[in-house]
């Protein structure tokens, strides 16, 4: 009897376990650098504070990189961005591009919507409603055959 009542408290537990995991898991791991991207981007400065080493053209490194991107760095004094990790196909970086834009608006929040007239299949815009900032996930193929999801977080000029 005595087991029969620790499984069943151990069993209760469960949901409230796995709903606290799920709630947890809304926030992409790289939400809390872009809402420091996102922030800084509006600021006077811009990416100035995580601006780095030159790069090819006008590139530059970058001190702030989204936990699970590549290739991150600043263009210009108001562009950021970011390769996804490769994907095998076409089709994984559409997959995937949907699914990073559900995990930037959960992490943004709701000040944040796509622009519909001004998205495709293989182009994501997200507008936020207050400030001049858009973010774009497009997918693209690289010199090495594999795709990726490109994510550029830019300050519209109005």
């Amino acid at each position: 009897m005595r087991s029969l009542v620790i499984f069943a408290l151990a069993f209760a537990s469960v949901p409230t376990l796995t709903l606290a995991q799920a709630v947890e898991g809304q926030a992409p791991a790289y939400c809390s650098e872009l809402k420091r991207i996102a922030a800084l981007a509006v600021t006077k400065e811009k990416f100035a504070s995580i601006t780095g080493k030159p790069r090819n053209g006008n590139f530059r490194d970058t001190t702030l990189e989204l936990t699970g991107w590549q290739v991150c760095s600043i263009y210009g004094p108001a562009t950021y961005t970011c390769d996804s990790q490769p994907l095998a196909t076409a089709e994984n970086a559409e997959t995937a591009q949907a699914s990073t834009m559900h995990d930037i608006q959960a992490c943004l929040g709701e000040a944040w919507s796509e622009a519909r007239d001004r998205s495709s299949p293989r182009y994501v815009v997200l507008h936020h409603a207050g400030r001049p900032l858009s973010i774009t996930l497009s997918t693209d193929q690289t010199d090495r055959n594999e795709h990726v999801v490109r994510l550029i977080l830019f300050v519209r000029r109005n």
